[in-house]
């Protein structure tokens, strides 16, 4: 059967199969599975921050969340969350409020501004009400009329995914990433030439030794800053930290945001 499949809900295995510019067409299998934009969109997609593959151990811990602009200049942000964040919607927000203001500059006409939009994969239940695993919010009225989709966020919640197929390209995509039965990939590999070429890059890095141990690296990392900053129960405020970080967010910033000291943010950032 060979080894282990790694875990497509690590955001270091999902940002290797789905942030690559050689696998744009994976990207964007997942995200027309997504999205309501014309298919056109979809025939240059650009990286916006491809963070170069870590080639060794003793590399710095890297940013791991997947930017890219469609045809027409449209911004789409990509991340994974396993475990539970309280802070996400504010934080989405933020982002997505940067995301819009970094396109203007002092003179620029409004109309340059492009669609942001948000996809928040999570591995829990991002909302306790509602059965739906996919969520799309936009700026609507109660009656459902739109003011804007400038900004848009999508959320996916891997564990309000029905067992049997709905139908649907989206819950096959999914499905892949919560899934590491080697059948069942093979099924999903048969729905689509975007989805075999994502099995098939999964069972490769898989099987590539390098990337193993990478992957244990940056899991190793993660335990490992934790507790250089006070222990596991600030796993996630470090993770936050390291993200604002590499953004260069404002020291202030990110003490308000994660409540670590002064001091623990400056001992993060001497590793970013």
């Amino acid at each position: 059967m060979g080894s282990t499949l790694l875990p497509v809900t690590s955001d270091f295995v999902f940002k290797l199969i789905f942030g690559s510019q050689e696998n744009v067409d994976i990207l964007a299998g997942l995200l027309k599975s997504v999205l309501d934009i014309p298919d056109e969109e979809y025939e240059s997609i650009a990286i916006i921050d491809p963070h170069v593959k870590k080639s060794s151990a003793n590399d710095k811990y890297s940013i791991l969340d997947v930017k890219v602009n469609t045809k027409s200049g449209k911004i789409v942000h990509i991340e994974i969350q396993v475990k539970p964040l309280p802070e996400l919607r504010e934080r989405t927000v933020y982002q997505q409020s940067k995301m819009i203001t970094e396109q203007m500059s002092s003179g620029d006409n409004w109309a340059k501004i492009r669609r942001a939009v948000s996809i928040i994969i999570t591995d829990y239940n991002f909302f306790e009400d509602g059965a739906e695993y996919h969520q799309q919010f936009r700026y609507r009225t109660k009656s459902g009329m739109e003011f804007t989709d400038l900004k848009e966020i999508n959320t996916l919640e891997l564990s309000k995914l029905p067992p049997s197929e709905d139908g649907t390209n989206l819950w096959y995509w999914m499905k892949f990433i919560k899934s590491n039965d080697r059948e069942v990939l093979d099924m999903i590999a048969k729905r689509s030439p975007q989805m075999e070429k994502a099995v098939g890059v999964l069972k490769e890095l898989s099987a590539d030794e390098q990337t193993r141990m990478l992957f244990e690296a940056h899991e190793k990392a993660r335990r490992d800053m934790a507790s250089m900053v006070g222990g596991a129960k600030k796993e996630r405020s470090v993770e936050i930290a390291l993200k604002l970080l590499g953004r260069n967010r404002p020291i202030d910033e990110i003490i308000e945001d994660t409540d670590l000291t002064f001091e623990e943010i400056q001992s993060l950032k001497a590793t970013v």
